[in-house]
């Protein structure tokens, strides 16, 4: 999609700080860390979410979570991380292209939500 900034780093429109890359999927630093380790995974094939996600999407939905923890510990998380992937309005999700945040570092991410 012309108007996807995710689009646009993957056709390298956009500059990112990339940390791995292959044929399916582009990992980068977040620009605004929430966590020691903070990294965006994506597919270079525009999906707009998992709520769009279809069969022929499964391939490159596994080697996502697949290549995580090589990613994390490679970028300094190796003893765990969480994966987070945020979908539609109520899972706030802010762009329109499925992201996988991948966050740790050296100290517990915490609780994983507040209770209500």
């Amino acid at each position: 999609m012309s108007d996807c900034i995710f689009c646009k780093i993957v056709d390298g429109g956009i500059p990112c700080d990339k940390v791995f890359e292959d044929d399916d999927i582009l990992a980068f630093k977040d620009l605004y860390p929430q966590r020691p380790v903070h990294l965006l995974v994506i597919p270079k094939k525009h999906i707009t979410s998992l709520a769009t996600a279809t069969a022929d999407d499964v391939l490159v939905l596994g080697k996502m979570l697949a290549k995580a923890n090589e990613i994390a510990t490679a970028q300094g998380s190796p003893e765990g991380f969480r994966v987070i992937i945020n979908t539609g309005r109520v899972g706030n999700q802010e762009v329109p292209h499925l992201h996988m945040h991948i966050v740790g570092g050296q100290d517990p991410v915490g609780p994983m939500l507040k209770r209500l």
